[in-house]
């Protein structure tokens, strides 16, 4: 297996012409599958967007869902929440009544 290198400030596709080009891009990565280089696309050049084969996709979203999950820690860290019981969060934010299962 050929390894990929993507380089984003190395070719950056107007969004018109990567539009144009969707069902030619679609075609390759039927072809080369999760080896298909990455289409990046944006304004005046400016890397903006991605179009990667799902495939790819799919091998990234555990590695995605863990920056996001490390993004959210990060603002509740910076922003922490007033403390308040487990009783309490129980009650007022799932919206359960304790005495129901005494």
């Amino acid at each position: 297996m050929r390894v990929m290198t993507v380089d984003p400030a190395s070719e950056v596709l107007p969004t018109s012409e990567a539009r144009a080009a969707l069902s030619l891009t679609l075609d390759r990565f039927r072809r080369e599958g999760v080896t298909a280089v990455p289409v990046v696309f944006g304004s005046h050049r400016k890397p903006e967007g991605v179009v990667l084969p799902y495939a790819m996709f799919e091998r990234l979203l555990p590695v995605i869902e863990d920056v996001l999950l490390a993004e959210s820690v990060r603002a509740r860290l910076a922003n922490p929440a007033p403390s308040e019981s487990f009783d309490e969060f129980v009650t007022d934010e799932l919206g359960f009544n304790l005495a129901d299962f005494e």
